[in-house]
């Protein structure tokens, strides 16, 4: 092994002593990670994004992970011949497309979440929202939207949040990596948007943060430029205007709402970079949008 050189030494001590201060502060703290995106198709930022969970949870903080997966669940659909449909950046759910959803999401996308987290000395537990009646939904009210003429099928919303099984994992060494699928109380099985989850989840929890991972550097102005500070009573103007659209609705949606329910703080931040989460929580700076 190489040694340090003395600049080089000085460098990891600053970063730790600027990361001291976070790291006292958010010990015993629920911290919800929507982690989705780019960063789980490349095998080294999801590498990174596992060393992330794991050095918050050996430090003394509570991570819940809430996961999307859409481009797994488009690839699997484009190789069954199932056309992907979108209104108001959400998926539009048959019957059909459901089975795929269940089947990626629960399945595939969770395990092998939950092997990068333990690869990386870790013990990650992997949920649906159905496992122990974690997250109750029902079909999306879509009232008010543009989709209010269109029938999403079996996309849903969240209608209660159980904590007692997350508050389980909040005492022990395990972390919670949870795939978006709700069930109603006749057992009939619901997609429902990541972000969304993550904030409710946050809310119910009384997470110190909501950290949505994202394809974006945080939340843009119409000259492509990052905002990195946004108050909650900015947005209807965003919304208005068109400079928050598509795509980066639900996630404002869910950081509003979160936000409304007692979550200090929120951050949409991009999940390219490597330890985009690290770089969030215990530094300075900081990168991508916080919404507070």
């Amino acid at each position: 092994m190489t040694p340090l050189d003395h600049d080089q030494a000085l460098e990891i001590a600053r970063v730790l002593t600027e990361a001291l201060p976070y790291i006292r502060n958010y010990q015993g703290r629920v911290v919800v990670i929507k982690y989705g995106g780019n960063a789980m198709l490349d095998d080294k930022l999801k590498a990174s994004f596992a060393r992330d969970v794991v050095l918050m949870k050996l430090v003394g903080m509570q991570p819940i992970v809430v996961h999307g997966g859409g481009p797994q669940i488009g690839a699997l659909l484009e190789r069954l011949g199932i056309e992907s449909r979108f209104i108001d950046g959400m998926r539009v759910t048959d019957a059909q497309t459901m089975d795929v959803v269940e089947m990626v999401l629960g399945g595939q996308v969770n395990k092998n979440i939950v092997n990068f987290i333990n690869a990386n000395g870790g013990r990650a537990v992997g949920l649906t929202g159905k496992d122990g009646g974690l997250l109750t939904a029902r079909k999306l009210s879509t009232a008010n939207t543009a989709a209010a003429a269109d029938d999403l099928g079996h996309v849903g919303e969240v209608t209660q949040v159980d904590r007692g099984v997350l508050s389980f994992f909040a005492g022990s060494d395990f972390i919670p990596v949870i795939a978006p699928i709700g069930a109603d109380p006749d057992g009939l099985s619901y997609n429902i948007n990541a972000d969304l989850v993550a904030g409710k989840i946050a809310s119910e929890m009384g997470a110190e943060k909501l950290i949505l991972l994202t394809n974006t550097p945080g939340v843009l102005d119409k000259q492509s430029q990052l905002i990195s500070r946004l108050g909650a009573n900015e947005v209807p103007r965003l919304l208005e205007d068109g400079t928050i659209s598509e795509g980066m609705m639900p996630k404002i949606n869910a950081v509003v709402e979160a936000l409304a329910g007692g979550v200090q703080r929120a951050h949409i931040i991009d999940g390219r970079v490597e330890h985009a989460v690290l770089l969030e929580l215990f530094t300075d700076v900081g990168i991508g949008t916080l919404i507070e």
